[in-house]
């Protein structure tokens, strides 16, 4: 399974498609902005999206779903926690700022351990909230996507509703950073990292 990463919107919101080598079937995940620019990049590499996957619910990373869905007809899936959230993006202070537009509704609820399969290759779900009551992560042979949980150098904020300080805690040191040292982690925000180098050099994590 390979990736290909795209910044979108204000807040520079990492979307990936990520996307079986054999067929070319692929996912977008946490399309959060910028709608034209994801088609594009989707176009220009060949693929075939057959899902978008949200790593949770907040507006900068499902502020374009409704332009991705619609235009592939495409099924959506996101953690049952976060569902709720779907019905108000339009609402929220970014809406406007990014762009957004409200959500359709998903087709599937994520819960940890399901795996959604892409083409030949499957990603497996771990729930890891915190940042979020519904933020999952997921993990693919070669790689880790942690939505806003991990980042390089930082965790995501638990200011937001349903947010927990203890929670993201609690899912980084025991779902995250017990896989290998050497897996790419890669964010919801800003560069590609290591579960190792998170684990040695995050200032955040005691």
């Amino acid at each position: 399974m390979e990736y290909v990463k795209i910044a979108v919107g204000a807040l520079e919101t990492n979307c990936y498609l990520v996307y079986c080598s054999e067929t070319l079937e692929c996912a977008v995940v946490d399309p959060g902005a910028e709608g034209e620019k994801i088609k594009k990049t989707i176009g220009e590499n060949n693929l075939r999206p057959v899902s978008v996957l949200n790593t949770h619910g907040h507006v900068d990373h499902v502020g374009a779903n409704k332009d991705i869905i619609e235009f592939y007809d495409i099924p959506l899936y996101i953690h049952s926690a976060d569902k709720v959230m779907l019905d108000c993006v339009s609402r929220t202070d970014l809406s406007l700022l990014l762009g957004a537009k409200d959500s359709p509704p998903p087709d599937f609820l994520l819960e940890d351990g399901n795996e959604v399969k892409i083409g030949r290759s499957v990603l497996k779900v771990i729930h890891t909230p915190g940042h979020s009551e519904g933020s999952v992560s997921f993990l693919a042979e070669t790689f880790l996507i942690s939505g806003d949980t991990l980042f390089c150098g930082g965790v995501g904020r638990t200011d937001l509703p349903g947010g927990s300080w203890q929670k993201l805690m609690d899912s980084i040191k025991s779902k995250i950073l017990v896989l290998p040292g050497d897996l790419p982690v890669l964010p919801g925000h800003g560069p590609i990292t290591t579960v190792e180098r998170e684990k040695t050099e995050n200032p955040y994590i005691g």
